[in-house]
C-alpha cells in the first residue's frame, strides 16, 4: 500500500444526499445484522485499496501531514456501521458504490471541518437521475488535480519545457469541459472505476458514462500521450 504521507492535489468532492438521521429499523434480527456486519468488515476490507486511492486522489494537499488517509477510511467505516441498518433494507447500492459514497462524504466532512467556508463555496451541483431518481451531487473544480497527474511523470528538462508550454492550454480544455465530464474522467482514469460502477455513483445510463468517458479522452488525448 502507499504511503499515507503520498498525497496528490485535491480533485472533486462529491456525494449523494445520504441522511444522517436513517430511519429506525426495526425488523432485522441481531442474528442478521451480525451477518450483515461480517459482510461489511469483509467487503471493506476487499475495496480498501480502492478507497484509499480515493482518498489519495481527492484529499487537498493541505492536509497532508494533518490528516491521515487511514483515518479517514476509519471515520467511513464507522459511518458505514452506522448506515447498515439501512442499506439492509434498502440496497439500493452494489457494496463498492454504497462505500466509496460514504468514503466521499468523509471526506467532505473532513474538508468542511478544516476549510468550511472555501470548499463549500468552491462546491458545484450535479444533478442527474436515473431509473433509480434523481440524485445530487457536491463537485469541487477537478482541473488542477488532473493537470497535475496527467504531468506528474515529466522529468527532463525538455518534457518539463513542455509541460511548462502545454499548462495553460490543458487548463483551458479541462475548464470547457462539463462538470460531470470531468467528473467521469476521473472516476474512469485516476480512481479506475469501471463504466458500470461509474454510471450507478452518478446515476447514469452506462451508456451515457461511456460517451462522456470517450468525449473527455478525445478531448485530452494530446494530453494523456504525454510520458
Amino acid at each position: 500500500m502507499p504511503s499515507s504521507n503520498d498525497c496528490v492535489f485535491f480533485g472533486p468532492a462529491k456525494t449523494l444526499q445520504l441522511t444522517h438521521h436513517e430511519s429506525k429499523v426495526n425488523d432485522l434480527s441481531d442474528e442478521s445484522m451480525s451477518d450483515a456486519r461480517d459482510q461489511l468488515a469483509t467487503d471493506f476490507s476487499a475495496y480498501r485499496q480502492r478507497l484509499w486511492q480515493t482518498v489519495r486522489i481527492r484529499m487537498d494537499p493541505r492536509l497532508c501531514g494533518r490528516v491521515d488517509p487511514d483515518d479517514i477510511l476509519q471515520e467511513a467505516y464507522m459511518d458505514a456501521e452506522k448506515r447498515l441498518p439501512h442499506y439492509v433494507q434498502q440496497d439500493s447500492y452494489s457494496a463498492f458504490v454504497w462505500l466509496r459514497l460514504i468514503v466521499g462524504q468523509t471526506l467532505i466532512n473532513v474538508h468542511r471541518r478544516h476549510f468550511s467556508a472555501q470548499k463549500r463555496n468552491a462546491a458545484r451541483e450535479i444533478n442527474s437521475s436515473s431509473g433509480a431518481g434523481k440524485s445530487t451531487y457536491q463537485c469541487t473544480a477537478t482541473t488542477e488535480s488532473i493537470v497535475v497527474q496527467l504531468t506528474s511523470g515529466i522529468t527532463s528538462p525538455s518534457q518539463r519545457a513542455i509541460r511548462k508550454e502545454d499548462a495553460l492550454e490543458l487548463t483551458k480544455a479541462l475548464d470547457a469541459m462539463r462538470t460531470i465530464d470531468r467528473e467521469v474522467l476521473i472516476l474512469r482514469h485516476f480512481e479506475d472505476l469501471s463504466n458500470k460502477e461509474v454510471a450507478e455513483l452518478l446515476g447514469i445510463e452506462p451508456k451515457a458514462a461511456s460517451v462522456r468517458y470517450v468525449r473527455a479522452i478525445e478531448r485530452l488525448k494530446k494530453f494523456m500521450e504525454l510520458p
